[in-house]
């Protein structure tokens, strides 16, 4: 027999908006948390033991908040918003203060991305001003590392990915492009390492596994693209998944490099397995598009969470395959 359909373990409402970012902070110990931007402009800190949202933080001038994220540090939030800022906030004590904000100047929908090089500094990459352009910055001090702007016209910067390679390389960058573009760049050299077509249509979405040097990226067509990383950094195109309904908002691997989740524009999450991508589950609540995901970070794997966001203005949190399942 197979396995009925799960249901979501529970769901918060009451953000008001369309859930456009999620990010769980769970530290063991702590309170765990999830934070939710949304349409109006809105940052939700959700409370998972209570099940309800302690503080909100209103930062962007009721502009939609279209990225989150926290420092390792666990006291900073960082959030982007549609008004071009980039927002650093501090939580210590309950306080919600804006400490520092970054001027983006793009109107664009492309979520920043951070990677953190000590505790106390951490590059943060985001979309600049001009159509095509990506900017980075060492951040607390701003100091600007490399401006990233492709030989050849590929359209919008529609999602990036900041990485570090294991092979002694400086940062690297993915970054998807409204043409269909898919390239590589090396931040340090300012340079393209690869470059490939990787849909037909723009780059919604994209994700990256460095530890088995394999990404995955999704547009407006009923598929996924699969592909890696060879020896000399070259992108190679794999494997097609295809899906019954087209539309990808968002993607998300596991940490544990098991599974991955899609966020669909047909209302539905699919689970599949990261190593042969084997479609796994199909998660059905939501009655709007599902815009946002991600994985819990909590240190026992037995209460690991899937948090999925919607344009319902609901977040759907699901506990799957967290036991010894086999996820191909």
């Amino acid at each position: 027999m197979s396995r009925p359909a799960p249901c979501p373990i529970y769901t918060l409402r009451g953000a008001g908006a369309p859930l456009n970012t999620l990010h769980f902070r769970c530290p063991g110990g702590d309170t765990p948390l999830l934070f939710s931007g949304s349409a109006k402009g809105a940052i939700h800190i959700w409370n998972l033991n209570s099940r309800r949202a302690e503080m909100v933080v209103e930062g962007h001038c009721g502009n939609s908040v279209i990225w989150v994220s926290t420092l390792r540090s666990g006291d900073s939030l960082m959030s982007q918003g549609r008004d071009m800022q980039v927002c650093l906030w501090d939580l210590k004590e309950g306080r919600s203060e804006a400490v520092d904000s970054v001027w983006t100047g793009s109107v664009g929908f492309c979520q920043c991305s951070l990677l953190e090089t000590s505790p106390s500094n951490y590059l943060l990459a985001f979309a600049g001003s001009q159509t095509e352009e990506i900017k980075i910055i060492e951040m607390p001090s701003k100091n600007p590392v490399s401006t990233l702007i492709p030989d050849t016209k590929l359209g919008m910067v529609m999602c990036i990915k900041l990485w570090k390679s294991d092979s002694g390389l400086g940062p690297l960058l993915f970054a998807g492009y409204e043409d269909g573009s898919l390239l590589l760049w090396d931040v340090t050299q300012r340079s393209e390492l690869s470059h490939v077509k990787a849909h037909p249509e723009p780059i919604m979405c994209l994700t990256f596994d460095p530890r088995h040097l394999r990404g995955v990226s999704g547009s407006c067509e009923k598929k996924l693209s699969s592909w890696m990383l060879d020896n000399q950094n070259n992108i190679q195109l794999q494997d097609c998944v295809m899906l019954v309904n087209p539309g990808v908002s968002q993607l998300r691997i596991r940490d544990d490099s098991r599974l991955l989740a899609s966020a669909g524009w047909d209302h539905r999450v699919r689970v599949f397995s990261w190593k042969k991508l084997q479609p796994l589950a199909v998660l059905q609540y939501h009655t709007d598009m599902v815009l946002s995901l991600a994985f819990s970070d909590h240190q026992d794997p037995r209460q690991r969470l899937l948090a999925a966001g919607s344009k319902d203005q609901r977040i759907s949190l699901w506990s799957i395959y967290n036991e010894r399942a086999d996820t191909g």
